[in-house]
């Protein structure tokens, strides 16, 4: 089955990470079969061990790719975006996880085993998007209270996150919650309103 003077280690690490993300995004984790990527790339499945590391490392490179498409999503939906910023990063939140429902739902799905440290690279990935939400909402911040733009991003992201898996889930279905966005957005108003 192998191939492996076809690609060079580079060109199958791209091969394997792009396969996979196909596979993640329509399997889902719960799902994922890292023997149907092998098959998809026309590889054994050793060879993707070979080249990534461990099943563990396969994941995280294709979570890797998710979060470069986020992050490059949310940049686009707020590229141009004078007004209300927030409501726009909000509203790019919900529609990123929505259109990309299976690989968004693997960043959370997936855990690493307790004593192994995320990848610096990775790592990097996570704080490319939190940054890009400290930025926002900094700008939304009275200068006074600037320095507490980290803090408050992480309590914002969490409650917009959870209004997202709600949604997603059928949680605010079955609450009878019509306006999960607008719930969402409700909340983080609520929040920076407390700052003037």
């Amino acid at each position: 089955m192998g191939r492996r003077s076809d690609h060079t280690r580079e060109q199958l690490r791209e091969m394997i990470i792009a396969a996979g993300h196909r596979e993640m995004a329509e399997a889902g984790y719960a799902r994922f079969s890292a023997r149907q990527v092998a098959k998809t790339i026309g590889y054994a499945i050793g060879t993707i061990y070979n080249v990534l590391g461990s099943y563990d490392q396969l994941v995280l490179a294709i979570n890797g790719r998710t979060l470069d498409l986020w992050c490059d999503y949310l940049g686009s939906r707020l590229a141009g975006v004078n007004d209300d910023r927030l409501r726009a990063a909000i509203d790019a939140y919900f529609e990123f996880a929505i259109l990309n429902r299976n690989a968004w739902g693997a960043l959370y799905d997936f855990r690493l085993p307790p004593d192994e440290a995320l990848p610096e690279y990775y790592a990097a990935k996570v704080t490319a998007i939190t940054d890009l939400v400290v930025q926002e909402v900094a700008s939304a911040l009275p200068p006074a209270h600037i320095g507490e733009a980290p803090a408050l991003a992480r309590s914002l992201l969490a409650s917009v996150h959870g209004h997202c898996v709600f949604t997603l889930n059928g949680t605010f279905q079955l609450l009878g919650e019509g306006d999960p966005l607008g719930a969402a957005l409700a909340r983080v108003r609520d929040a920076m309103a407390r700052f003037g």
